[in-house]
Formats: structure tokens, C-alpha cells, sequence
């Protein structure tokens, strides 16, 4: 059987997938721990995080501060720094969290609904199929630029029946870090503006990969959910 050395392209891809295989890892410890729990802190939370991707996984750094939103905390975009927030009994929340493993970036989010709340779990249940969805478009429209990718998905978001909550739909993922990058910024985002095609080189002449992030909002209840992981790769 002849047997082919992996290219530089190859074990990049590979690197990024695992690194997202680690943090998938991570979230099912947090929910297998039952972490996210009534009368804990959104930062304390954050903090037990913190310790438990260190000691599971040796994660040392984080690419970009531990997000961890509940209530009506969850309507703000990444930007935003509400005040500390204690988890209720009937709450949602989510986690959207960036470690990093041997210098690769994962990006990994996800929305968790604490009792029974149909509304809540509506929320829930539509990011996952909004995800897809947008991945399916980025599929089948080879020139997709990041600007047409987020008008597409907010669409599909508005669709489910929630408001879009953030300015971007995703952004570029690589070593760490991947904002070093030079270039214009919004080209890096999934964002109005982002008008060159996403499957384009990045400025050392590699291929760009991609997150995808979903952030779908119910104003009227004043609550939402995140989803997010890589668009590009699997």
C-alpha cells in the first residue's frame, strides 16, 4: 500500500479539528459535571472553567476572554461587559469559549436551558438548525463572501422567529494568534462589509478557515442562545 506524507495543509487542518475535538471534550465535562448549575456567579463559573480546562486539558491560555452568559445577560453581544450575574433555577446560559491547545485556536459555543421553559428551549433548539443551515449555504455558494454569509444566516435566524444578537457570523480561526493577520479587519469577520469571497488564502498564501456563530435573541422575554464551531472543516 503506498503511503503519502502529510502536507503542511493537511496537518494544519488536522491541528484545527483537533483542537475543536478538545474543546467539544471540555463542554461535555462542564455538562457531564452539571457546572452550569443555579446560584453560581457567571464569573465564578468562569473561573471553575478555567481550572477544570487546565486540568483535564492542559490549557493554559484562552485566545479570547471565557464568555460565560446567563439570563438577560445573553442578549449582549461578545463586546458587551454586563454586570456578574447569578445563574437561576430556570435559567438559560451559554458558553462560548476559545482555548488553546500547542498554539491552535478552537472556538466552541454552546447554549444549556436549566428546568422546563418551552421558550427557552425553542431558543436552544433552533441554533443548531441555523448553524446548519448556514453551513449548507457556504456549501453551495462557492464565491460566498463573509458580508452575503451573515445576511443569509440572520435571515435564517429571523425565519426560526428571533432577532439576530451580535455585529459579526464568525471570523477567521488558525494558530494562535490569528489577529496578527494583516489586512483589513472586517475581511476577517463574517460582517456587513466583508466583501471578498471567504475561500481565498490568508495573507501567508494558506488557505483561510472559518467559525461559524450563531447568537439568536427573543427581545420580548429578553433572553438568547449561542452556538458556534468550526464552518469549514469537519
Amino acid at each position: 500500500m503506498e503511503v503519502f506524507e502529510k502536507g503542511p495543509e493537511d496537518a494544519r487542518v488536522e491541528r484545527l479539528l483537533d483542537a475543536q475535538d478538545k474543546a467539544a471534550q471540555l463542554f461535555e465535562e462542564i455538562e457531564r459535571r452539571a457546572m452550569i448549575r443555579p446560584g453560581v456567579g457567571e464569573k465564578a463559573l468562569s473561573d471553575e472553567i478555567r481550572d477544570l480546562a487546565a486540568d483535564l486539558l492542559g490549557v493554559t491560555w484562552h485566545w479570547h476572554r471565557r464568555i460565560v452568559r446567563a439570563g438577560e445577560n445573553t442578549l449582549l453581544p461578545f463586546k458587551e461587559h454586563p454586570p456578574d450575574r447569578v445563574i437561576a433555577a430556570d435559567d438559560i446560559a451559554f458558553l462560548d469559549l476559545g482555548p488553546i491547545f500547542e498554539e491552535w485556536e478552537a472556538d466552541f459555543g454552546r447554549t444549556f436551558v436549566l428546568g422546563d421553559d418551552p421558550a427557552k428551549e425553542a431558543v436552544r433548539e433552533a441554533l443548531p438548525r441555523v448553524w446548519q443551515a448556514g453551513r449548507d449555504y457556504f456549501r453551495q455558494h462557492p464565491d460566498v463572501t463573509g458580508a452575503e454569509l451573515y445576511d443569509h444566516v440572520v435571515g435564517l435566524g429571523r425565519a426560526e422567529g428571533f432577532d439576530w444578537g451580535s455585529p459579526i457570523a464568525g471570523h477567521l480561526v488558525g494558530e494562535f494568534p490569528h489577529k496578527k493577520i494583516v489586512g483589513d479587519g472586517a475581511q476577517w469577520y463574517i460582517t456587513p462589509g466583508s466583501d471578498k469571497p471567504m475561500r481565498r488564502n490568508d495573507g501567508r498564501g494558506r488557505p483561510c478557515h472559518w467559525i461559524l456563530e450563531v447568537h439568536l435573541v427573543d427581545r420580548p422575554r429578553a433572553f438568547g442562545g449561542f452556538y458556534e464551531q468550526l464552518l469549514d472543516l469537519s
